[in-house]
């Protein structure tokens, strides 16, 4: 087989001009991808260098990744503090349009789960099969009022307060196992240290996650009818080792919503990272479970 040929474009986007990169598939070898989709990766606020260990369990379809608006090389042109589900859904349109690759097949990771499901709701002919892993959409929850609480709550420390006390909530909010109680203010706010994150204020409030996306992601609803009424095949996925946590209570509620089982993926959020960030999930694994659900599509 050939190493496969990455090349890298963009699109202008209506306040921000939006980098993809593509990736061939190799060619000559046994499980040629010739006739599958393209596979799209996306995440949001992470961007395309969280796919890279994903992407290399696909050799055999070409795999596009992007960085979405804000994160990456994907900045924004029109200043703009927050950016909405529907801005990132915009902006995926824009890039699978300017493939011209017909329909493609999506993977999608947390934010990028919300995003996705934004898209396949406005422009359903553009995705084959959707795969939405625990999108972290607090709008669904039992517990809702608390849980949006508690997002703009860290929201606001990162504006009052910086990186550290904002991501140490963060943190402690997304790896808690089941509901938020309605005291949650009650409760004592975690230390930055504990998490080695700085707690002096460096004075930057450009973090993709913490100012643009936290607001617009966890208070999104998804359209439900439309995405019921779409010709997009849709499966909601959780990882195993998420049960009771934020965002795989999110997917949960979402596939109930959807009258579609909850698809069990291995590992955990991250469980498709293979070493980006730092973070360790079970990639080989991850990718076989993905692809047997692509499979499903044909």
């Amino acid at each position: 087989m050939t190493e496969p040929e990455t090349r890298t474009h963009t699109v202008e986007a209506d306040g921000a001009t939006v980098h993809y990169d593509v990736r061939d598939a190799q060619t000559g070898g046994a499980g040629d991808g010739a006739g599958e989709p393209v596979l799209l990766l996306i995440g949001s606020p992470m961007d395309a260098t969280g796919f890279r260990t994903l992407a290399s369990y696909f050799p055999d379809r070409t795999v596009v990744t992007y960085d979405p608006r804000a994160a990456g090389r994907s900045v924004r042109t029109d200043g703009a503090a927050e950016t909405t589900p529907e801005e990132h859904a915009e902006d995926l349109r824009l890039v699978i349009e300017a493939l011209g690759a017909g329909p493609v097949d999506l993977f999608a990771s947390s934010g990028g789960a919300v995003n996705a499901l934004a898209l396949v709701a406005r422009h359903p002919g553009l995705v084959r099969t959707l795969v939405a892993h625990e999108p972290p959409t607090a709008q669904v929850l039992p517990d809702r009022e608390a849980a949006l609480a508690i997002c703009a709550d860290i929201h606001a420390t990162y504006l009052r307060e910086g990186t550290g006390p904002a991501m140490a909530k963060f943190i402690a909010t997304v790896s808690r196992k089941g509901p938020f109680s309605d005291a949650w203010r009650e409760e004592p706010a975690p230390s930055p240290a504990d998490f080695g994150l700085p707690t002096e204020d460096d004075g930057s409030r450009d973090d993709p996650l913490l100012g643009q996306n936290m607001l617009g992601c966890t208070a999104f609803r998804p359209d439900f009818a439309a995405l019921r009424d779409a010709s997009t095949r849709i499966v909601i996925a959780a990882g195993k080792e998420s049960e009771g946590e934020f965002a795989a209570r999110a997917a949960a509620e979402v596939a109930s919503s959807l009258g579609t089982p909850l698809a069990v993926f291995p590992s955990h959020h991250g469980g498709f990272l293979g070493g980006e960030f730092g973070q360790q999930g079970a990639p080989a694994e991850f990718a076989e479970a993905l692809r047997e659900v692509l499979a499903a599509s044909d």
